[in-house]
């Protein structure tokens, strides 16, 4: 079986208070949610008619059990979701503070089961055969994720497409001179990079948007997808062809989720041969509407509502 999207990285279960505006010791009741980004791009892509799975690990317990069958629900393969014997399942928490303050609470202690995943086990023959292969900043962060995640890459060879989503997160890393080297390395093996300011200043130590995106081009890859927040996204090709798109107008209930609902449509858009405005514009689309829902995974959009959104120009 050949799939359009084979992803590698985080997967876990979100817990989300379903009160806003409150903080964590007032909550007095959570919404429990598949999570995880690599795991929600595979998902946002499911939901767009892609075939899609990925490749984690998680805690062999309960909690395990539930991110199996939410995989399969939301119509994602998890045939590479293997258990890790005595760690546990991660779970995250967050506090929603609309309109852009969701702090992030990571339980992966003493280690996440995900960053367990080992280049042996890898099934390299469907990994080069994707049309699309997703690989994420995090899985460079301990090994031996980190020699799993350059394998894969190495032996992919840049076939089809290949993304590298920067997904920098401070907690995972003692500072970001200790992640560039890594980060450099898998944007050899990589044809688009997607990453916000934040993101692309650690892959290249370059924050402006037009010369980030130039230095991640610089760096081997055809596609630069540079996020910009309230300015909307920045994407330039090694063509010289490149599209700057305004955020749509939305009221956000929560940004967490955004992200991968963004990568998903992407990786659609990229899939279906769109031109780089029109892929922007629906990637953007779907991340808006995500961000105007509580969950991640199961907020994932349709075509047609990200038609809808497109078409109206906003978020209703």
């Amino acid at each position: 079986m050949t799939y359009d999207l084979i992803t590698m990285g985080r997967i876990g279960v979100d817990l989300y208070p379903l009160q806003t505006g409150v903080p964590l010791p007032q909550v007095t009741s959570f919404g429990k949610f598949l999570g995880g980004s690599a795991s929600n791009v595979a998902v946002a892509a499911a939901r767009l008619g892609r075939r899609t799975a990925v490749i984690t690990r998680t805690g062999d317990d309960p909690f395990g059990t539930y991110l199996h069958q939410a995989l399969r629900d939301f119509g994602v393969d998890d045939r590479w979701v293997t258990p890790v014997p005595g760690l546990p399942t991660p779970v995250t928490f967050c506090e929603v503070f609309p309109p852009d303050d969701f702090p992030l609470y990571f339980y992966r202690r003493p280690k996440a089961p995900d960053l367990e995943i080992d280049a042996h086990e890898l099934d390299l023959d469907a990994l080069r055969d994707a049309r699309v292969f997703w690989v994420t900043g995090t899985g460079l962060s301990e090994e031996p994720s980190r020699t799993a995640t350059l394998a894969a890459l190495a032996h992919r060879a840049k076939a089809g497409t290949t993304v590298f989503d920067l997904d920098w997160r401070p907690m995972f890393w003692t500072d970001p001179d200790t992640a560039r080297p890594f980060y450099a390395e898998a944007l050899r093996h990589t044809t688009v990079a997607v990453g916000n300011l934040d993101e692309v200043e650690v892959a290249t130590g370059v924050r402006e948007p037009h010369a980030a995106a130039r230095a991640l081009l610089d760096a081997g890859v055809a596609l630069a997808v540079v996020k910009q927040g309230p300015k909307g996204v920045l994407a330039v090709n090694s063509a010289g062809e490149s599209a700057e798109v305004p955020p749509l107008p939305v009221n956000v209930l929560n940004g967490l989720g955004a992200g991968d609902a963004f990568g998903g449509c992407l990786v659609h858009g990229l899939l279906a041969g769109w031109d780089l405005e029109r892929t922007m514009r629906h990637a953007n689309a779907a991340g808006a509407i995500v961000a105007s829902r509580l969950e991640c995974s199961s907020a994932m959009p349709t075509p047609d509502e990200i038609e809808a959104a497109v078409t109206a120009g906003a978020v209703q």
